[in-house]
């Protein structure tokens, strides 16, 4: 049977939302044969490719077979850092499932190296806490920290609730960029409104209700057209300057 955690062992790392193995011979988790295989909807709304990295065998065996028993497919299955940030870039996978101390490269030295090129979902794996290692993994976008040994039980809520984050995170990336994007072409718009009223010498209402309609005769969005305006603009004042 497992057990939880002793009060006496170090805090676990500030992932909150992810569960924690319990105490238990390693040999257990990884002969236990997965339950019988469950909907991945059950889990998250679709099933994932995920990516294993592990350097023991039986370890990386395991959890290929209990994420695919949970309905999941393994794209990957890895034994280093290196091998792994190659596997994703040839094809990446919706989340990484690393131990945490991996040879060559770390899970967290992994997870940065992926993260300068994409948002990837990982859940990191390891026997001991590494402090040192959590604040970096936190910083690289580290969703999950799970406890060795680690089971089924474990890996199921793991795998969801670290996609649910990710998926709420880049959905607010998302709106953060567009609210941007947003107000840039705002801007731009602005300008562009009091460069054709001072050109024809309108009222700034004028100007805009003209600006308006020069995108809708041309098929253009209004910031598009307000950019042609300004580059008309820079245009002007460099044939100003020739003398």
């Amino acid at each position: 049977m497992r057990s939880t955690l002793p009060s006496t062992t170090q805090s676990p790392p500030p992932f909150p939302t992810l569960p924690v193995g319990g105490d238990g011979r390693a040999s257990r988790a990884r002969e236990a044969s997965p339950r019988p295989a469950r909907a991945a909807t059950d889990v998250v709304n679709r099933p994932l490719r995920l990516a294993v990295a592990e350097d023991d065998p039986d370890a990386r065996e395991f959890f290929g077979r209990c994420l695919t028993a949970l309905g999941h497919e393994v794209v990957h299955s890895v034994g280093t850092g290196p091998e792994l940030v190659e596997a994703c870039r040839q094809d990446w996978p919706d989340l990484v499932v690393a131990d945490l101390l991996l040879p060559g490269l770390t899970g967290v030295e992994a997870a940065e190296a992926l993260g300068r090129e994409r948002p990837t979902a990982f859940v990191l794996l390891t026997g001991h806490p590494e402090m040192d290692l959590v604040d970096r993994a936190r910083a690289a976008g580290v969703l999950g920290y799970l406890l060795k040994p680690v089971t089924e039980k474990d890996l199921a809520p793991a795998v969801a609730l670290a996609w649910d984050q990710f998926t709420r995170l880049r959905a607010l990336r998302q709106e953060v960029d567009e609210l941007r994007q947003s107000l840039a072409e705002r801007k731009v718009i602005e300008r562009a409104k009091e460069v054709v009223a001072h050109r024809l010498a309108v009222v700034e209402g004028d100007a805009y209700r003209r600006l308006r309609k020069y995108a809708s005769d041309r098929n253009l969005k209004l910031a598009a057209a307000a950019q042609t305006v300004l580059t008309a603009e820079e245009i002007f004042h460099e044939l100003e300057r020739i003398a």
